[in-house]
């Protein structure tokens, strides 16, 4: 088209209204919200991540999100580890675990999803009247670092330690029924695997998370090289995490409902377990995430009873936290 054409053309439409239309159409042609997979597994703690992704918060927060469905904690630890994932949803135990293992991609911490006050547990089979009882008993932990830790914590309340008890590495799916047939005679677990046990009162729960106050976090972990490239899409993510509790507080019966029905609960089941866990606003975690902050001294403390349980080295780095993300996401 000739130059005077083109000048007739912006002068009937607006110069800005073609600018606005190409850009449309363009945009329209070529661009797409960037994506990120982003591990789950079965515990209350992880399901905002996901809930916002099933309420396309995510695409609001300008990203996709890609919930991939992990059978245990220790399976995120692994794909972690392999490279598969570049953020993963961990307690803090576990992080400190990946730091020992795969130094060079120790990971950053960017938001605080819950602490667990009450949620993490150490159940019991009937004929067990108490913890001292235990002494020389099977009882089920997880692959993971986490399972040794909250029980560690439970028996030196008791004068026992991790030497007094038979370790059975079994997967939280397994636990219920290997309480039920006898194979153990404890488990340490969570909702919803605590709950499943529970149901048929086979078992009862003989210490829980409330008595560790400040030691168990449930994080969002991000490989630091991930991280330094996409960081805007880390930020997304926890401004997508954040919508997602401001939906379930506006509609909590949704919220439930989604939840519950992914962890196989009932929404009463899923309510009581969520009862067991604490939430912290994006404001509260700028403090919470400060390099000498709450978070810090919790990952140094993980690490030293760790090492002290010698399931880490003490001479390996721990993960580094910051409030960027969770700032920026406000």
């Amino acid at each position: 088209m000739a130059a005077p054409a083109w000048r007739s053309l912006l002068h009937r439409l607006g110069g800005g209204a073609v600018i606005t239309a190409a850009v449309a159409a363009l945009g329209g042609c070529f661009w797409r919200p960037a994506s990120v997979d982003v591990p789950v597994s079965n515990w209350p703690g992880y399901e905002y991540i996901y809930l916002a992704h099933k309420l396309g918060l995510d695409q609001r927060a300008g990203i996709t999100i890609k919930p991939l469905q992990f059978p245990d904690p220790q399976a995120i630890v692994h794909a972690y580890l392999r490279g598969d994932v570049p953020l993963a949803q961990l307690t803090t135990v576990e992080a400190v675990d990946l730091c020992a293992r795969a130094p060079s991609r120790c990971p950053v911490i960017v938001l605080i999803l819950d602490e667990s006050r009450g949620g993490d547990q150490v159940a019991v089979i009937k004929s067990v009247p108490s913890l001292q009882a235990l002494k020389g008993q099977p009882v089920a932990v997880t692959f993971s670092t986490l399972g040794p830790y909250v029980l560690s914590r439970a028996l030196e309340q008791h004068g026992l330690t991790l030497t007094d008890v038979q370790l059975h590495h079994i997967p939280l799916a397994q636990m219920p029924s290997a309480l039920r047939s006898g194979e153990v005679k404890a488990a340490v677990f969570f909702p919803p695997f605590s709950d499943y046990a529970a149901r048929d009162g086979a078992s009862r729960t003989l210490f829980d998370s409330r008595a560790i106050p400040g030691e168990v976090f449930d994080v969002l972990a991000v490989d630091p090289a991930y991280l330094k490239r996409n960081g805007a899409t880390v930020t997304a993510v926890v401004r997508a995490w954040a919508a997602a509790h401001q939906a379930a507080r506006e509609d909590p019966a949704k919220a439930l409902a989604i939840a519950a029905q992914r962890e196989q609960l009932s929404v009463e089941e899923y309510r009581r377990a969520e009862e067991g866990l604490m939430y912290f606003s994006l404001k509260q975690q700028e403090a919470m995430l400060q390099p000498g902050g709450v978070l810090a001294r919790n990952l140094k403390a993980v690490q030293e009873v760790q090492a002290r349980l010698q399931l880490t080295s003490p001479a390996a780095p721990v993960p580094a936290v910051t409030p960027r993300f969770a700032e920026a996401a406000q």
